[in-house]
């Protein structure tokens, strides 16, 4: 059961949404103003690596829009 977080495009607020069942097709809308325009953010995680050797995160930020920017992320996997 996925928590997703989503940020307003119209007002800015951020909002959870939890689902139950994969492939759930819900109508969402912003919780503050009702829009339906948002995107899905990256929700901060509890999880700490281990320090000292090994793969490290590689982070990727890029213009996405004027005055906008979209970050990706990839996590080293077993093999890394």
């Amino acid at each position: 059961m996925p928590i997703y977080e989503f940020r307003c495009t119209q007002c800015g607020h951020v909002f959870e949404k939890l689902f139950i069942k994969a492939g759930d097709r819900l109508e969402l809308r912003c919780p503050q103003c009702q829009s339906d325009t948002f995107e899905r953010v990256i929700s901060s995680t509890n999880y700490a690596m281990k320090s000292g050797g090994g793969a490290k995160p590689k982070f990727d930020t890029k213009s996405c829009s004027p005055g906008n920017s979209c970050s990706s992320f990839e996590l080293p996997g077993p093999d890394d």
